[in-house]
């Protein structure tokens, strides 16, 4: 800085020490502004920089967490819910004076967005605590989160129960409901296989529960629309709070059916909206003809067979080259070839009645897979192999497959398998071939395919680029009392999506999942194809919906190549059917279905409150139990536990040359001085 100073110095002094026209006074103002702008751009030429601190204050945040479900308001008496709802206004304006940022999450509302306490309305259908408490833990990580005030009856229908996960921040519950159980009957529960056989017999399990009738009996029946199918009159014992029964019906005719199962209401019921339940099923022509083959002896094999016989809608045949041959003959609606074609030609024999069949076929790759054998089958895909490396991998549901819907407790339990091989290498997706898992590779997630769909329409393939699911299965049942639904359910809806076309229908309207609910976005996918059978996209498709009550809804969309469903919005329950016609090449097509939207009264099923469950969020958290009565001891209690502000820093360097104001500074007092050396009589 002092040469900076020096260099000024002397070029003031060389440009001012000659005689001049105007005065001394005036002469040493010049040389001193001189000195001034060729000091400071030496001074730029070191890299001089500005360092800033900006400092932000989060205050500390309590969120409200309402349970706003219809059990709530059902089951807590007016003016205690009066209370509430008043109590917990109160509350967010006492913690606002105090400093606080107060947010409200809802059951219905869980991203944070704001909502108005004073006109709250319970009428949620169904109660997972656990995704409210999450997904505020993911909302607020890394802020000020100070606790969460959770106002619930403690009754959780959906999801996992919030007592086996960890929260990091004090839970305040407040407690509402009614720990007295109400005079009611209920139907708790239907059991039934989805799928009968025509001409065959079936049962329907139903599960009744009651409180302040035991001793006594109940009428349940069994109805077909408003014909009654069966009636009986079952036993309340003493000392029990449930009880079965079990109905048998002689399957009608191929089609899906409604059956109704009713408690007759009795004097003195608190509610009789769960009186009432409803099964669907789907009665049809006979079993589909499962072949499971494999090159060898596999763990593999025995979870796959165990997915498809849970299911009655199928005939399983087993088949292993060179320990258990597949008989001539043999007749089957669908494949499973498990690492076929083999390296070694094992299992071409298998391969060829499949072939000659052209029967669909389910492709799991592994170890023993012959790669480039699999790339002639024309399956879809095509992989191209890196050595002999592998990468462990965990599936993740594609969401713009909409052939079938992953629904939010699938997409969980599929996060929560342990890793498995695939083939670390090349993938390319063939022309109208869908994913419908990706890959993730440890908590990265990518778009290489794990499951594909693709093959021509007149021979449907699907392949799954693992061997090692068994452990997904073993997994899953060890995490959930034996009862690995998620991986069944996917292996056996790929098998009715490989079996779905085999009329080769150049219009195919089918809807996304088995049964909607009431609450859900019913959605219909669609795929068009031309004469040769190559997939159409964007084609104008109109659509007929109606219900029992044979009122209809018209619609017009296309079918997009991202494979996007017609959403038709929530629809009240029942048995509908649709109608779709389009244009294809010049000629008409059309397409005919039935989809299934059931009611689940679930908030109605319970009505003692479960003031246990939060005492225990509250306790392992630090925290207390508390009722609609106390909430000024709830504000003070947050205040005691004096929660700070967070105070951040961020520094900032910014090169003191990139500042534009200092460039019109220096350019203002160059032109200060050039104006009064021209206005003095020299320049």
């Amino acid at each position: 800085m002092l040469v900076c100073l020096l260099v000024g110095a002397g070029y003031a002094a060389l440009q001012y020490s000659a005689k001049a026209p105007w005065s001394k006074r005036l002469n040493y103002a010049l040389a001193a502004l001189r000195f001034a702008v060729v000091s400071f751009l030496c001074y730029l030429l070191l890299g001089p920089v500005i360092k800033t601190t900006t400092t932000r204050t989060e205050q500390p945040t309590v969120v409200l967490a309402v349970d706003n479900s219809q059990s709530v308001e059902l089951f807590t008496p007016k003016n205690v819910l009066s209370q509430t709802t008043g109590g917990l206004a109160k509350l967010a304006e006492t913690l606002r004076g105090r400093g606080f940022t107060v947010e409200t999450r809802t059951l219905t509302a869980p991203t944070g967005r704001p909502a108005r306490l004073d006109s709250l309305r319970f009428s949620a259908t169904t109660t997972d605590l656990d995704q409210l408490l999450a997904g505020t833990r993911e909302a607020y990580d890394g802020r000020n989160l100070a606790g969460v005030v959770l106002v619930s009856d403690g009754l959780v229908n959906q999801g996992r129960s919030p007592a086996y996960s960890e929260f990091s921040f004090p839970i305040y519950s407040v407690a509402v409901g009614d720990t007295i159980p109400k005079k009611d009957l209920r139907l708790t529960g239907l059991t039934y296989n989805r799928v009968a056989f025509s001409g065959n017999k079936f049962p329907i399990e139903a599960e009744l529960g009651f409180e302040g009738y035991a001793g006594g009996a109940a009428t349940v029946e069994l109805r077909d629309g408003s014909k009654v199918l069966d009636s009986r009159r079952v036993a309340l014992p003493a000392g029990r709070r449930r009880v079965r029964t079990t109905f048998q019906i002689t399957a009608p005719a191929p089609g899906k059916r409604r059956y109704n199962v009713r408690i007759v209401p009795q004097p003195g019921e608190f509610t009789e909206l769960n009186n009432q339940r409803t099964a669907f099923i789907e009665i049809v022509k006979g079993k589909l003809r499962v072949l499971l083959a494999g090159a060898a002896p596999h763990p593999d094999l025995k979870a796959l067979r165990a997915a498809i016989l849970a299911n009655d809608n199928f005939d399983l045949t087993l088949a292993i080259s060179g320990v258990q041959p597949l008989k001539a003959g043999a007749d089957f609606d669908v494949a499973i070839l498990h690492q076929l074609p083999a390296q070694g030609g094992l299992g071409n024999e298998i391969l060829a009645q499949v072939k000659a069949r052209k029967t669909p076929a389910f492709y799991v790759l592994g170890a023993q897979s012959d790669l480039g054998a699999y790339n002639q089958l024309g399956a879809g895909l095509t992989i191209q192999p890196r050595g002999a490396q592998t990468d462990e991998v965990t599936p993740v549901p594609n969401p713009g497959f909409a052939r079938f819907a992953t629904d939010e407790e699938s997409a969980r339990r599929f996060a929560q398998y342990p890793p498995a091989p695939v083939p670390f290498g090349d993938y390319r997706l063939g022309p109208g071939a869908e994913a419908a898992l990706w890959q993730q590779v440890g908590r990265v997630p990518t778009q290489k395919p794990l499951l594909v769909f693709g093959g021509p329409a007149t021979q449907r393939q699907a392949t799954l680029l693992t061997d090692g699911s068994w452990q997904w299965r073993l997994s899953e049942a060890v995490a959930h009392d034996d009862k690995p639904e998620a991986y069944d359910r996917l292996i056996i809806r790929t098998l009715h999506l490989l079996t779905q076309n085999a009329n080769k229908k150049r219009l195919d309207v089918y809807p996304t999942q088995d049964a909607f609910g009431t609450q859900d976005d019913v959605t219909l996918g669609a795929e068009t194809y031309n004469a040769v059978f190559e997939r159409l996209y964007n084609q104008k498709i109109d659509l007929v919906l109606t219900d029992e009550k044979q009122q209809a809804r018209r619609f017009s969309f296309a079918n997009a190549e991202d494979g996007s469903p017609l959403h038709l919005g929530p629809l009240p329950a029942g048995l509908y059917r649709y109608q779709a016609r389009a244009t294809l090449g010049g000629q008409a097509q059309q397409d005919a279905g039935e989809l299934l939207v059931q009611s689940q009264p679930l908030e109605a099923l319970e009505s003692k409150a479960d003031h246990n469950l939060l005492a225990q969020l509250s306790r392992r958290s630090g925290s207390q139990l508390y009722y609609p009565a106390q909430f000024d001891k709830l504000a003070q209690d947050i205040a005691k536990a004096n929660y700070k502000p967070v105070i951040t820093a961020e520094e900032d360097l910014k090169d003191l040359i990139n500042l534009k104001w200092i460039f019109f500074v220096i350019l203002a007092f160059l032109t200060v001085e050039w104006a009064v050396r021209k206005y003095s009589g020299s320049v």
